[in-house]
């Protein structure tokens, strides 16, 4: 799959206010500064589609963009933000989980996952609540290409082995970085399985 045509709809601060679904929906979700508006703008090939900055937390309403007019791409506010107050977060919090649960369209969450990281608690967290809601998702580690090797795969395999106490089955898992232009071909063909599915997605 190529992406030639991305067109901004809304952006919205409640699932309420969103239009009426027209295409399957991939939303992008993680926590405040794993660098989600950067893969998003490397998948789109757009420099300037989401926001991104050296604050965290650029993103705080639910963004909608029609792709190429067969999907819709929506940009999630960050979660597990420290630098804003408890009663935000959870603002915050309310808005993805609301959207994520009530919106009919959604194909699938993409959950991003800094690779430079040990396994995070919010992550853990945000990952079974999605799974007790069954909605379906994949998991997306970012930066890749910052650890070393041997620094990656052990906490790709720490991650994987915290899902699998609750997982039977794992969900599908991308290895992507935006600044080395890693994973765009996994990830975006991962997108035209699930839209159409000549064989059922991992």
């Amino acid at each position: 799959m190529e992406i030639h045509k991305t067109e901004f709809v809304l952006s919205s601060p409640d699932v309420k206010r969103m239009p009426p679904p027209e295409m399957p929906e991939f939303a992008f979700a993680g926590r405040s500064n794993v660098g989600k508006s950067s893969l998003i703008n490397y998948l789109c090939n757009r420099r300037k589609l989401a926001k991104t900055g050296a604050t965290p937390g650029k993103t705080r309403l639910i963004n909608l963009f029609h792709i190429d007019q067969r999907w819709s791409l929506v940009d999630l506010p960050g979660y597990g933000y420290a630098k804003v107050s408890k009663t935000e977060r959870e603002v915050f919090r309310k808005m993805i989980m609301s959207y994520l649960t009530q919106r009919s369209s959604l194909a699938r969450v993409f959950v991003l996952i800094d690779a430079n990281i040990p396994p995070q608690k919010s992550d853990q967290e945000f990952i079974y609540e999605l799974g007790s809601q069954q909605v379906p998702l994949a998991i997306v580690f970012t930066k890749s290409d910052r650890p070393r090797q041997n620094e990656l795969q052990k906490n790709k395999n720490a991650f994987e082995a915290i899902m699998k106490e609750s997982w039977e089955e794992l969900p599908p898992i991308f290895l992507t970085s935006a600044s080395k232009r890693m994973g765009r071909d996994d990830l975006l063909n991962y997108i035209e399985l699930c839209l159409y599915p000549t064989v059922p997605p991992r």
